[in-house]
C-alpha cells in the first residue's frame, strides 16, 4: 500500500534538530512511499512575539541534498505548516508566494487574546480548558476560509496539553456546531482536514471529527504523524489509513504543487 506522511518536522523547525535525510531513511525502512515535510512557519513565537524575518533557503536546500541521497523509490515533497495565518493575512501571502510548495498546513497554536502558545499554558481545571477553547475554535474558524490553506491541522490539538499533559478531562462535544461550521468552509472551497497521529497517539481522536466531515460531504483528508525526530516518522499512518476505511472513505490525500492527489484505501 502507497503510505505517505504529509505531517512532519526537520531542523528548519525551531523545535526540531533532526535531518531530513535520516527523516528520509527511517522513512524507506518503516515503508512509506512519500514524505512531504511540513516545517513549521511561525508568525508568533511561543511568548506571542511577532515573528517578522523567513527565509526558505534552509528548507529548499536541505530537500535538494536528501533528494540525491534519499533511498530509492521515497518521493520527498515540501510544505509548510503555517501558524495563525488568520492574523497576519498580507504577511502570509507574500512568504508563501515565495516558494514553490507542494502543500500549506494551516495551524494556530497560539491563542489570539494573549498570543501565547497553547503549549506555554497550564491548564489547572476545565473551566481554563473551555476559554483557551473556545480561542482555539475562533482561529480555525476565520482560517477555514483562507484560500491560503490547503489543509486545515489537528483539530484535537490543544487537548495534548489540556487532557495528555494536564489531566484533564474535557471533550470537544460542545463545540460541534462550530466544528460544522469550519469543515463545511473547508468543502466549500476544496481544502481538506488532517488525520494527525502525534506520533500514533492519538489516530482515534478524530473518529468523530471525520465522522462529521464525511456526513457533510468532505472527501480530502491528508495524514500526518508530526514527526520532530526521525524515529517517529510514519508513526499511526496505517492505522490512520484503516480508520478511514472503516469511516467509509475510499481514498486519503497527498498534495502535488498545492493540488489534491487521491490514493486508494
Amino acid at each position: 500500500m502507497f503510505l505517505a506522511d504529509c505531517h512532519n518536522h526537520t531542523q528548519c523547525s525551531a523545535d526540531c534538530e533532526e535531518s531530513l535525510l535520516r527523516v528520509a531513511e527511517q522513512a524507506a525502512r518503516v515503508g512509506l512511499s512519500m514524505v512531504c515535510t511540513t516545517d513549521h512557519l511561525d508568525l508568533l513565537g511561543r511568548s506571542g512575539k511577532v515573528l517578522d524575518h523567513w527565509d526558505w533557503r534552509p528548507c529548499i536546500e536541505q530537500l535538494e541534498q536528501a533528494r540525491a541521497l534519499c533511498p530509492k523509490g521515497l518521493e520527498l515533497r515540501m510544505g509548510i505548516e503555517i501558524n495563525v495565518p488568520h492574523l497576519f493575512p498580507e504577511r502570509t501571502r507574500h512568504i508563501l508566494g515565495q516558494a514553490e510548495l507542494d502543500l500549506v498546513v494551516g495551524s494556530a497554536h497560539n491563542l489570539q487574546k494573549d498570543a501565547m502558545d497553547f503549549c506555554e499554558w497550564t491548564y489547572p481545571d476545565e473551566s481554563c480548558c473551555y476559554q483557551a477553547l473556545d480561542d482555539y475554535f475562533d482561529s480555525l474558524l476565520a482560517m477555514s476560509g483562507m484560500e491560503e490553506v490547503d489543509v486545515l491541522a489537528h483539530i484535537p490539538y490543544t487537548l495534548r496539553y489540556m487532557n495528555d499533559r494536564d489531566g484533564n478531562h474535557v471533550t470537544l462535544d460542545g463545540y460541534y456546531e462550530r466544528i460544522e461550521n469550519i469543515l463545511s468552509n473547508l468543502i466549500a472551497r476544496g481544502a481538506g482536514v488532517e488525520l494527525n497521529t502525534n506520533r500514533g497517539k492519538s489516530v482515534n481522536d478524530y473518529r468523530s471529527i471525520l465522522e462529521c466531515y464525511r456526513r457533510l460531504g468532505g472527501e480530502i483528508v491528508t495524514l500526518g504523524s508530526d514527526a520532530h525526530v526521525a524515529q517517529d516518522i510514519g508513526k499511526g499512518i496505517l492505522p490512520a489509513a484503516e480508520l478511514l476505511r472503516e469511516l467509509g472513505f475510499r481514498y486519503y490525500t497527498v498534495y502535488r504543487r498545492r493540488r489534491p492527489e487521491f490514493i486508494p484505501l
